[in-house]
């Protein structure tokens, strides 16, 4: 079944959408220890071990970067506040916190940034929607202190996106 299934409502997280089944996989993924050695689908949210999905051999990795769509195709997206700046910023990145009521998320918003490190924003210039060109540039993310709760129901399909050190306190 896809998008806009009708769930039933028996109380176990197996009737639950696929973005909920994956988010969960993410956490129980960043969560365990567990050594594999290669999957032949590189960017699988369900690659095991962390650091898997660039470099398997890589064992610092605490994070699996992910997207969300939104059932109408569109990235959903989140603010967070700015490196210094008194305006809020805009991240399609995020890092599962928590999972809990079944398929309720807390996730962590992902600063997108360059090469160098930079902020990228992500807004195309009218400012209401993500500007695929500039979501081109992003090679790295750091850990904001914003995070967000979600229904993972509501939304369509994830993608993992990269395993990254970011230095997160267990």
């Amino acid at each position: 079944m896809g998008c806009g299934r009708g769930n039933s409502d028996s109380g176990n997280h197996s009737s639950k959408g696929c973005v909920c089944e994956v988010v969960r996989a993410i956490l129980e993924i960043q969560n365990a220890a567990v050594q594999d050695d290669c999957n032949k689908c590189t960017t699988n949210c369900f690659l095991e071990p962390l650091g898997g999905i660039v470099n398997p051999a890589r064992s610092n990795a605490d994070t699996r970067v992910f997207t969300l769509l939104n059932k109408d195709g569109s990235p959903f997206f989140a603010t967070f506040s700015g490196n210094g700046s008194s305006s809020p910023c805009v991240s399609i990145y995020f890092r599962v916190e928590d999972i809990f009521d079944g398929c309720c998320a807390t996730l962590r918003v992902l600063i997108p940034e360059d090469s160098n490190g930079d902020p990228v924003d992500l807004l195309s210039n009218c400012g209401s929607k993500i500007d695929f060109r500039e979501v081109c540039r992003v090679t790295q993310f750091e850990a904001s202190d914003s995070c967000i709760t979600v229904d993972l129901d509501c939304f369509c399909a994830v993608q993992c996106i990269d395993d990254v050190d970011l230095g997160i306190c267990d």
